[in-house]
């Protein structure tokens, strides 16, 4: 999808830097798709904390499993 925004000169520097892209729409295109990624986490960390996930291990079988 083809969109029109306004960034920052200086932004938009950084963003090419940290993306390693040398083109705009490519280096904003990464971020936002990092961006959507990260939020994702964020709300499956918040909701695994919060008990909306059945897991049919207990947490002592789980720590076990890690060591």
């Amino acid at each position: 999808m083809r969109i029109t925004v306004d960034i920052d000169e200086g932004i938009l520097d950084q963003l090419l830097a940290l993306t390693g892209e040398k083109m705009k729409s490519p280096a904003v295109a990464r971020a936002v798709e990092q961006f959507v990624k990260r939020a994702k986490a964020k709300e499956f960390g918040t909701r695994l904390r919060e008990g909306h996930f059945d897991y049919a291990l207990s947490d002592e079988q789980i720590r076990e499993l890690d060591r």
